[in-house]
C-alpha cells in the first residue's frame, strides 16, 4: 500500500492508502517522487470527471508531470543507478506496434500513459518505471524543473514538427502554460522572436519578461495588423503555432502566416471547429498536428540544463504533499495569474 492522492470520482479527492504495482522488474527502475506538476488534464479529470472517452469509473492516483530519485533498478538496467536525480516520459508504448517501430510511439493505440484512466499516475510516494523511458537530470537542473521536462517536451515536440530555422520569425496563439513553453521552446530552437497572444493580460505580462517574447493582447489590439507591422503587410510570420484550442484563433493564424509558411495545431478544440481551408490552400501552408510528443524527452532536457530556458519564472506556487487538494482546488479556480502548480512530496 502506498500514500497517494486519489481521484475517487468526479469533484472528490482524497489522501490515502492505495494498493499499488511495486514490482521492479528487469528493465525498471523504483523512484521517490520528488516534485508533480498539477496538468490541465488532471484538472479537467477532477472537475468533470473525464476527458472524450477517457472516463474516470474506479478511483484514480492522479499526476503524470514528475521527477524525483532512483532508489532500486532492475538487474538489467544500465543506465541508471541508486542515487540518480531523474525525471520521466510518462508514456510507455507497446513496443511490438507498428507506431513504436516507426518512431511515432505517442500515437500508439496501446500507450499506457500515467493518470488516463484506467492508468494510475505519480502523485504517490513511489513509483516503478521503464528505464528507457526515464532520463537522468543533469546537476544544475532542479527537482522543480525537472517535473517541467513534461509539458515543455509538447513545446519542444511542435518546434521539431515546425521545422524552424535560425532567424525565424513565429507567432504562438495562447498564453497557457504550454502556448509559453511552446514560445520558449521557439527561440531556443533559433526563433529570433515570437508574437503570443492571448485574451488574459496577467499571463501576457508573465510571457513579456521574456526576451525575445512579444506579447499581444488582442482585446486591445489586431493580432493581425501587429503582425503585419512587424512583418509586411503582404507577408507573415514564418511559423504559426495554435496553443489555445480555441476556434477564434483558426481565422487569425491563417491571416498571420506567411505564403509557404507553417502552422502547427498543439491545442486542442473541445468540438471539431470551422477551418478555411482554401485560404490554407491559396499560400501552400504547411499544417502539422501535434499530439503530446515524441523522442524529444532528452532534447528538452538538455534545453533546460544549457540555460537557454529558464522555467522557473513560470512556476506560481508549490504545495507540500498534505495540501494537494488544497493545490487541485486552485488550480480549478484558474486564477488569472498562475502558470504552474507543483506538487512536493520530499522536503
Amino acid at each position: 500500500m502506498a500514500k497517494a492522492l486519489v481521484l475517487e470520482s468526479k469533484g472528490k479527492l482524497s489522501i490515502r492508502d492505495i494498493d499499488l504495482p511495486s514490482h521492479v522488474g528487469a528493465n525498471d527502475v523504483k523512484i521517490k517522487i520528488h516534485n508533480v506538476g498539477v496538468c490541465g488534464s488532471d484538472v479537467h479529470y477532477y472537475t468533470h470527471g473525464k476527458i472524450g472517452p477517457f472516463v474516470v469509473n474506479e478511483p484514480m492516483v492522479l499526476g503524470h508531470e514528475a521527477s524525483g530519485t532512483v532508489i532500486e533498478v532492475g538487474k538489467d538496467v544500465t543506465n541508471l543507478k541508486v542515487g540518480d536525480r531523474v525525471c520521466m516520459e510518462p508514456g510507455i508504448p507497446n513496443l511490438h506496434s507498428k507506431a513504436t517501430q516507426l518512431g511515432i510511439y505517442n500515437v500508439d493505440p496501446d500507450v499506457r500513459f500515467w493518470a488516463t484512466p484506467p492508468i494510475h499516475g505519480c502523485l504517490t510516494e513511489t513509483v516503478v518505471h521503464p528505464a528507457a523511458y526515464t532520463f537522468k537530470l543533469p546537476d544544475n537542473v532542479s527537482f522543480a524543473e525537472g517535473a517541467f521536462v513534461e509539458p515543455f517536451a509538447t513545446g519542444v515536440h511542435a518546434c521539431v514538427k515546425a521545422q524552424i530555422k535560425p532567424g525565424d520569425v513565429c507567432l504562438v496563439a495562447g498564453c497557457g502554460p504550454i502556448g509559453i513553453l511552446t514560445a520558449l521552446a521557439a527561440l531556443a530552437s533559433g526563433a529570433s522572436k515570437v508574437f503570443i497572444s492571448d485574451v488574459a493580460a496577467p499571463k501576457l505580462a508573465i510571457a513579456g519578461q521574456y526576451e525575445g517574447l512579444i506579447p499581444v493582447n488582442i482585446t486591445k489590439e489586431s493580432l493581425v495588423d501587429k503582425v503585419k507591422a512587424e512583418c509586411g503587410k503582404d507577408w507573415g510570420v514564418d511559423v504559426a503555432l495554435e496553443a489555445s484550442g480555441h476556434p477564434s484563433s483558426y481565422d487569425p493564424l491563417l491571416a498571420c502566416v506567411r505564403p509557404g509558411g507553417t502552422i502547427v495545431f498543439v491545442g486542442m478544440p473541445v468540438d471539431k471547429v470551422p477551418f478555411d481551408l482554401v485560404t490554407a490552400q491559396s499560400k501552400e501552408v504547411r499544417m502539422e498536428t501535434v499530439f503530446r510528443y515524441a523522442n524529444v524527452y532528452d532534447r528538452a532536457v538538455s534545453l533546460i540544463a544549457s540555460g537557454k530556458v529558464n522555467l522557473k519564472p513560470l512556476i506560481s506556487g508549490v504545495y507540500p504533499f498534505e495540501k494537494a487538494i488544497e493545490a487541485f482546488e486552485r488550480a480549478a479556480s484558474a486564477k488569472p495569474d498562475d502558470v504552474k502548480l507543483q506538487i512536493q512530496l520530499v522536503e
